[in-house]
């Protein structure tokens, strides 16, 4: 089957960098001779036929830009059978014959379920903060992620020092705990509280303690969302302790802003590796980074597997809370 026009989508939740991918599938496509039909607020979209013709100058100025010029909408819709049909027919009407889904875990599953049914290509290029899927070492947007939390833990760290407190960070994370490791080990936590690991608040509480006998004024604790409630955690720590404890929830900041140059890099090099394999045939697979390598796996084995914590970086942050 030769590849002649494609479309482009952005499903989930927005990751910086999505705009630069997008960009750069556009570009690789043109370069090639394809035609690029960006398919605006993701799966949502597909099922109203809601579709634009994007050519180079429709790219520009956007590989700076955080969220996602396609728009994203979370569609309940795209699980039922009847919406599906209805989004392939017009994938058939606007006479696309590939397609690149820039997403998270939602985007592969939908597009695993595209091929089987409707026989559409589909590359999934990797974009979402929480950076928990496997065969890649990094998604799109997960550097910039961990910059803005550190950044924003900088400055409550000011704040911590200076009053003599504890504060709790709350980055985002409901399954997983790869966002909060990362920032947790390069702000200098003194505890980070992950879903992979039970938290144990006697234990948190006796190293917070351990730390003020060594001289420790202040501390910083950075949880993922799905580690506990932070609000009862610091009534704990309060309860038990003399110690003023602060809540900060960064929410939402964590996906918003310009993409660092990692996060650009990656969507650079994932569009343009997802057009080349669209264009060689090599349909149902889902780019990502290994070391240094640009690799591509069937998304099928991509669903089946799954992720797992670094634990001795997890291990490496305790040894430097000390």
């Amino acid at each position: 089957m030769k590849i002649k026009r494609i479309g482009v989508m952005t499903t989930g939740g927005d990751a910086p960098g999505m705009n630069a991918a997008i960009r750069a599938v556009v570009r690789s496509a043109r370069y090639r001779g394809l035609e690029v039909v960006g398919i605006e607020r993701g799966y949502a979209g597909l099922i109203d036929g809601s579709m634009k013709i994007l050519d180079v100058r429709s790219v520009s100025g956007i590989i700076n830009k955080g969220g996602t010029i396609l728009h994203t909408v979370r569609s309940k819709e795209f699980r039922q059978k009847i919406y599906r049909k209805r989004a392939y027919e017009h994938l058939r009407e606007h006479k696309i014959d590939g397609l690149v889904v820039i997403g998270g875990d939602g985007s592969l599953h939908g597009s695993l379920s595209m091929y089987k049914e409707s026989g559409i290509p589909c590359i999934v290029i990797p974009a979402t903060i929480d950076n928990d899927l496997p065969k890649t070492d990094y998604t799109i947007g997960f550097d910039t992620a961990v910059n803005t939390a550190v950044d924003a833990i900088d400055k409550i760290r000011d704040t911590a020092t200076s009053h003599e407190r504890v504060f709790i960070v709350e980055v985002m994370g409901r399954e997983h705990g790869f966002l909060a490791l990362e920032v947790g080990l390069v702000s200098g936590a003194e505890v980070i509280m992950i879903p992979e690991i039970k938290t144990n608040i006697k234990k948190v509480i006796k190293s917070l303690e351990d730390g003020r006998r060594r001289g420790k004024s202040s501390s910083i604790i950075v949880t993922a969302e799905g580690a506990g409630n932070p609000n009862s955690i610091a009534d704990e720590i309060s309860k038990n302790t003399k110690m003023d404890v602060r809540v900060t929830i960064l929410g939402h900041i964590q996906r918003g802003g310009t993409p660092s140059a990692f996060s650009r890099m990656l969507a650079c090099k994932f569009g343009a590796e997802a057009v080349r394999l669209l264009c060689e045939g090599r349909y149902n697979r889902m780019v990502g980074i290994v070391g240094k390598t640009i690799v591509s796996f069937p998304i099928a084995d991509v669903v089946k597997g799954k992720k797992s914590i670094n634990y001795s970086d997890y291990n490496l942050a305790q040894i430097f809370a000390i």
